[in-house]
Formats: structure tokens, sequence, C-alpha cells
């Protein structure tokens, strides 16, 4: 059976990658600058098999690569790296499809930004969980552009001459199934693994679970059989296609050609996929934690994985969004960051842009007085400039700071793993170097928690260790300057570790510096925050401004499908809810999501 899928435009590359492409054609050249047709012959299953201890002969690898040069397959899967963190329409990434696949959702939920107005060109969102049809499905879309792209690469049958490239592709596909899955729940997992055009059967998430686990011990595999089998000639072909097609490793800026960072991406997404379902499969979380330890999980800063300004030559979408007038911090990330005097307020966070008026009292507030988060929930008004909104001249971050220290996009982040890895020392788990402690993940997590480039020097270092000394939180009440109140001080702890400290006090200890140092990531923040109740925030306001299954104090468990099609609607009434064990809402809780203790 014959799929064909339409990917139009034309490829854009950094000079660093383009100078390291050595004799592989320019992708740019092979997709033209019109549309093209990508045609692939499916065979069901081949996605999860790779027999990666085959070699192929030299002519037949050649015929393997040129093959998947020829159609565009290689020069796509770059598509499908852009489309993992803001990519659209071949485009590295950019505001519009971050906008959609971060801003207008999980930042939100995160409680990382607001939306400091309500009025869009294509929409309205009037608060945090209005439910917009406009865009509420944005955060899904990322995962369906990318999945139509890796798909028809990881069933082309040339791929599996090159098994190694296969691996990494999939092991794109299964980040972004990771993030889908917890971002709604079940999805078409198998159907879209078969490149399905008609896709109606969701799969629950253990299934979905397990499958990527599965798929990752696979990878990792295949990948060490490279490293330890493969002769030279062989190494300098997959070596060549990833200086063309690939852009998400650390090895393109430190000159090392192996498979290690791609290995230990797969190791740290089951590590954090084993803390997900600690609550309700915690035998099996303990296994798959242990063993992704084991098999090698990210150690340095130079072992991380995403997208590179310093690489790829994009600008940060967030500069973008927050020139549009988009976003401003949160009440609760300001009101956390005050408290523990965090380094972010020395150099990244701004104070207040302008003059806010009490619109109650008329008590005026001066530009440049104090850091002002917006409360998230508030029903905002109209505008995009100050002029025409005061909420326009709450806290935002600095554009040339956030430009400067070139920040990626990351997959999985070393400091991550680290906290994964201290929360593991306290559930009694192995996670390796036996007498390594809870408190040395914890300490080296928080030195390496900044959203900079490591390569830039990142101002967060001169600030960190006075941070990290910190016994208790500030106390402060903040007074909110257009009059929506007043609220104290939340958060009850500071950030020294001490050993004397009970289990879960030492658990939201590492949890609130593992939602800073996630920062930008919102989709894995607002993950652990459904899964521990941490860090401590404010409740959000209206939360019957979403679908109404929400209470007062509640956050939102899930982002709610709510399809208007009416055969998606069939699917999702006959198949999706059923998969999901609920009501397709918001505050349906999702698999991994138990409401019980931590521990």
């Amino acid at each position: 059976m014959k799929k064909y899928i339409m990917l139009a435009g034309s490829m854009l590359f950094a000079s660093f990658v383009m100078q390291s492409c050595l004799d592989f054609d320019d992708p740019g050249d092979e997709l033209g600058n019109g549309s093209m047709q990508l045609e692939t012959t499916i065979h069901k299953g081949t996605v999860d098999a790779i027999n990666y201890k085959h070699l192929p002969t030299e002519a037949g690898m050649k015929e393997a690569i040129d093959a998947l040069k020829k159609n565009g397959y290689l020069g796509q899967s770059l598509t499908g790296q852009y489309n993992m963190r803001g990519g659209k329409e071949n485009g590295m990434p950019g505001g519009h499809a971050y906008q959609r696949q971060y801003s207008l959702g999980p930042d939100l939920y995160a409680q990382y930004f607001v939306l400091p107005h309500k009025d869009y060109m294509y929409g309205t969102h009037t608060s945090t969980y209005n439910v917009s049809a406009e865009f509420n499905n944005g955060p899904l879309g990322a995962y369906g552009m990318a999945k139509n792209v890796f798909m028809p690469l990881l069933h082309h049958p040339m791929v599996d001459s090159i098994p190694e490239i296969k691996a990494i592709n999939l092991l794109y596909y299964c980040l972004m199934a990771q993030e889908n899955a917890d971002l709604s729940g079940p999805f078409t997992y198998l159907e879209d693994k078969e490149n399905s055009i008609d896709p109606r059967n969701y799969n629950d998430l253990e299934t979905i679970y397990y499958g990527i686990v599965e798929n990752l011990d696979t990878i990792v595999a295949c990948l060490k059989h490279y490293e330890t089998e493969r002769p030279d000639w062989y190494k300098q072909n997959i070596v060549g296609i990833l200086d063309a097609y690939h852009q998400t490793s650390r090895s393109l800026l430190n000159g090392d050609k192996t498979m290690n960072s791609y290995i230990k991406l797969a190791n740290s997404l089951k590590l954090r996929m084993a803390m997900h379902i600690v609550k309700v499969q915690p035998e099996i979380a303990k296994k798959w934690a242990e063993e992704a330890v084991a098999s090698g999980v990210i150690e340095s800063t130079e072992e991380q994985q995403g997208l590179y300004p310093m690489v790829s030559g994009f600008a940060h979408p967030l500069m973008e969004i927050q020139g549009w007038g988009d976003l401003c911090f949160s009440a609760s990330f300001i009101g956390l960051l005050k408290s523990l005097d965090h380094p972010y307020l020395k150099y990244f966070v701004l104070r207040n842009s302008n003059e806010i008026v009490d619109r109650r009292t008329g008590e005026k507030t001066p530009a440049n007085d104090d850091f002002y988060g917006i409360r998230e929930g508030i029903l905002v008004g109209n505008g995009q400039v100050y002029a025409s909104n005061q909420y326009q001249a709450y806290s935002k971050f600095d554009s040339n700071i956030l430009g400067s220290s070139l920040a990626p996009l990351y997959f999985v982040k070393f400091a991550e793993v680290d906290f994964l890895r201290a929360e593991g020392v306290l559930r009694g788990w192995n996670m390796g170097e036996e007498g390594t402690t809870a408190e040395f993940f914890y300490n080296r997590g928080i030195e390496n928690a900044y959203f900079e480039d490591p390569l830039t020097g990142p101002q967060y270092s001169a600030y960190v260790k006075d941070y990290m000394a910190l016994e208790s939180p500030i106390n402060h009440t903040v007074k909110d300057p257009i009059g929506d109140g007043t609220w104290e001080s939340f958060t009850k702890i500071g950030v020294k570790w001490n050993e004397g400290d009970d289990n879960e006090t030492k658990l939201e200890k590492i949890i609130t510096q593992k939602y800073i140092a996630l920062f930008p990531l919102s989709t894995e923040a607002w993950a652990e925050m459904r899964r521990t109740g941490y860090p401590r925030l404010l409740p959000v306001l209206n939360p019957d401004d979403g679908d109404g299954s929400l209470e007062n104090g509640d956050i939102i468990r899930r982002i709610p499908w709510v399809p208007t099609d009416p055969i998606a609607i069939e699917i999702v009434e006959s198949s999706g809810t059923t998969a999901l064990g609920g009501y397709d809402e918001q505050a349906t809780r999702l698999w991994w999501d138990v409401n019980k203790s931590n521990f």
C-alpha cells in the first residue's frame, strides 16, 4: 500500500553545518523550492525492527544513502527536528509555531508565563484555563507534524541498510510521542507507527509508555553496537549523514563523532518516563530507572541534545513572542524566584517597564519599581501595547540576554537528569556511582540549571554559590500594582540541602529546583507539577473559565481533545475516552497521575 505525504519548502542551514557536510549534497538542493512528494511502501511493524547486526556492503550502503537523498527523506529529518521545538513548513523554530506549541498552553499551565491580553488575530484566550477552539490543540499539532516527517523515513526499505539513522530518527519520534502522551493522554500510537492515513484506535498510556521504552532499549543496543562493531568506512558514511542532516547533538560543536550523546538521550528519556510512573507502577519505575542509569545517562552539559541557535542560526522564539506583547511572567514564577532570591533576578528578569495605576485606588507604582508578575487566571483586557493595556508593563525577560546567551531548546537537560537521580536516591534506587548521594545530584543539578548555552559563559554561574547557601525562604508580601489582590509568599523551603529534612521536604526541594531548571520547557515542568504537587504555586483564578470540570484550587490535569469534526468526535467517543478511562475534560487524570502521596 502506498502512502504519499506532501512536504513543501526548502531547508535553511547554518553556515557551520554547511561547512561540515563533506561530500554530502545540500539537503535544500534535494528538496528544491517548491513542493515534492515523498513515497514509501509501508511494511507493518518495520518501525520497531532495527536489524543493527547486519553489515551491508559499501555498495549497498551507498545505494541506500543515494536513494534516501534523492527522494528527500534524509533532508526531511531535519524538518522533523525543527518541528519538535517550534518549527513549521520546513523552517527553523519560530514565533508562530512555538507560540501554538507552548505559549498558548503548556507555558500557562506550568505557570511560567501569562498572556497579558485576550485579543488575538486568530482567536481569543480570556484566561489561563480558557478552552479556546483556536488554540487548544496547538500543543498536539507539533507531534503530528513531526510524525508525518519521521514515519515515511522510518518505513522506507532503504533505511534498514543504515540502521543507526533509523534508530536516531526513531529516537526523535519516541521523544515526541512521550511529550504528546503527557499532554492529553491516549492517542493513535500504534497506527501512527504504521503510518496509517486513517488512524481510529486510541491506545492507552500504559501501551504507549511500554512501546516507547521497548524502542529506546533497541535504539541503545543499535548505537552501542555501532561504537564497537562497525568498520571505519561505515562510520565515515554515518558521520557524513549526521553532519549534513542532524542538528541536535553537541558533537557538531565539540568534534565528538560518536553515538554517545544519542545513547545518553535515549537512556535519559527512559529515566524521565520511569519517574513519571512511580506512583502507578513503582517496581517497573525502579527497574527502568536503574537500567537507564546503568546503560548511561547524560553526565555533562556537552552530552545534552536539543536545537541550538549556535548551530542552526535561529533566534529563540520567545524573543519574537514577547516582542508581540504576548507574554509576561506569572506571579507564581516571580514569587518563587523572589522567595529564593534566584540568580535570574540579577540579570534576566526585568522590573515593571512602565508606571502602573491601581484601578481601584488610583495609587501609582512607578516604572522599574520591582518584579511583578500577573496572577494566573486573571481575566486580562485587550491590547498588545502599554498605551491600551497596563498589564503590558509587568515583568518580562531581557531579550538581549536571551539572544546573546544563545539559549538552546533542549530535549532532556543535564540538570533534569541529575534531579531525577536525586529523587531516585531518595526512593532507594541505584542511581550509579556507589556512595553518590541525593545531595550530590541535587547540588550538581542546581549548578547546571541555567538556560544559557554552556559555551556562552553563563552569567548564572556568578550567583549560584550564594544562591545554594540560602537556608530559608525570603518572606515577602506581593501587592499587585493594578489592584488585582495581595498575597503572601507561598514558598516554604530554602535552597540549601539539609540531610536532616524528611523525604517529602527533600522531594519538594528537588522538584522546585527542577521546575526552575526546566525553564522554559513547560511541557515537562507541568508534568512534574501534576505528578508531585510541587513546586508550591498560587492557585489559578477563574478555573470555571475552562470546560467546567475544574474547581477552585485545582490545576489542569490534561489538554482535552474537544474535537469538532463529526468523524473525530465519533472516534474520541468510541475509542479515546475508553483508553483515557474518563471524560474528555481538563480535570481527568492521566494513567500515571495518581492522586496519592509521593512516598
